[in-house]
């Protein structure tokens, strides 16, 4: 069957992406750029359209000559490299690009590519930690552009990667300065006492779920009834929620996605603790009629819910555990005056930090890391590995100290 060919209203045969708007008496030309955005260009008169539609086609020639001859700066190649990712979710582009635009575009991005060196990229990395920048966000930054330079590389535009082992130097030199720790189980204990409090209580299910199943906070915001299994005492895990925007769309929306690997979907069995909250809050909004009411992309039932029905955003959670924390260690600390003594202070922590904190947990009393890292839902075995090495090493500390205590020797 012939395709059918598009005419304007004097009969002139209109090309692909162009399209006349009686409504507007406007010639309009669609065209999307290389990070996949749709732009359009108008003119009432056809002709002068064409010659946009020309100079927008002469402008990705000239890209590409500049970048075949070794010309073109970072940013132009990055955008190469990220129009290639078809594959990305919308928060994880939005993610990339933002962390592209902060650190990179306005500075080093504007660097020619075949200029740069080895020694160019530990200079950059070093100055993002100067300016206050953590170890694990210079990661995130490596993480495009070390694969930046390798499309480069794989083109035949540069020879080398400069980036290769960039990061390991700089991480080697870093390595003792960023450590991320759990709360120990005394302040563990005294943070989820504090939530029997009247004024806490409606926050005890959402954080006695989290420090006793280890799950992500996307896990745990995205967690529905569905999902919880009281007869066979386990709670399934197979999608995450976020709250961000898209790189298309600057308004934060709530949105479901599946985990980003396989071994992100699993079952987690339910402590007593854990099972117990939830049967309550279970009870306790069927009594209120206080369940949840609203959908997000196509599913409901949400189990933690704020004031408004909505589910809780990860920077609401963060901002509620250091009010509870702060709370507590300024009254601790008129108290620990009163009574002469020092007080028992609780640390700030964020959300991940009762991932890491359960993942401690059952490192200090699991020996089998396969079982770990089924749990936490570990990609990789090394972070499990890396984690049960370093309880290892204080539960080694232990037993030598209780060696001494009794004198073996």
């Amino acid at each position: 069957m012939a395709k059918k060919v598009r005419k304007d209203t004097k009969g002139r045969i209109l090309h692909k992406g162009e399209t006349y708007r009686k409504d507007k008496e406007l010639y309009c030309y669609c065209y999307t750029d290389p990070l996949g955005k749709r732009h359009s260009l108008y003119s009432p008169d056809l002709g002068k359209l064409r010659e946009k539609e020309k100079t927008v086609l002469r402008d990705r020639l000239d890209g590409l000559e500049t970048y075949a001859l070794a010309r073109s700066d970072i940013n132009y190649v990055f955008e190469r490299y990220i129009s290639t990712k078809t594959e990305l979710r919308g928060t994880t582009m939005t993610g990339y690009l933002y962390n592209y635009d902060r650190y990179v575009r306005d500075s080093f991005g504007r660097k020619r590519i075949a200029e740069i060196r080895y020694s160019d990229i530990i200079y950059f990395y070093n100055s993002l930690l100067k300016k206050g920048l953590t170890v694990s966000t210079v990661d995130r930054v490596h993480c495009l552009l070390h694969p930046t330079f390798q499309m480069a590389v794989r083109d035949n535009i540069i020879r080398n990667n400069p980036s290769d082992g960039a990061l390991a130097e700089i991480k080697k030199k870093m390595e003792k300065s960023e450590p991320r720790h759990a709360l120990d189980i005394d302040s563990e204990r005294r943070f989820l006492s504090i939530l029997e409090q009247p004024e806490y209580k409606r926050w005890k299910p959402l954080f006695v779920v989290m420090f006793g199943t280890g799950c992500r906070v996307g896990e745990v915001i995205g967690l529905t009834w569905k999902e919880v299994n009281f007869e066979k005492n386990y709670i399934r895990v197979d999608h995450s929620m976020n709250y961000t925007p898209l790189y298309n769309d600057r308004k934060c929306k709530f949105r479901i996605e599946l985990p980003k690997t396989a071994a992100g979907i699993r079952n987690i069995p339910m402590l007593n603790k854990v099972r117990e909250v939830l049967l309550e809050e279970k009870e306790r909004q069927k009594a209120t009629k206080s369940g949840c009411k609203v959908v997000i992309d196509g599913m409901t039932g949400f189990i933690f819910l704020n004031r408004y029905g909505m589910p809780f955003t990860p920077e609401s959670i963060n901002r509620e555990i250091a009010r509870i924390v702060d709370d507590y260690n300024t009254a601790e600390e008129l108290k620990a005056v009163r009574e002469k003594r020092e007080p028992l202070l609780i640390p700030r922590f964020s959300c991940h930090v009762t991932r890491h904190t359960f993942c401690t947990r059952l490192c200090e009393n699991e020996t089998n890391v396969k079982v770990i890292q089924t749990v936490m839902g570990h990609k990789d075995i090394q972070t499990t590995l890396d984690i049960y090495a370093e309880v290892s090493e204080k539960k080694k500390q232990d037993v030598f100290e209780q060696l001494n205590n009794i004198n073996i020797i």
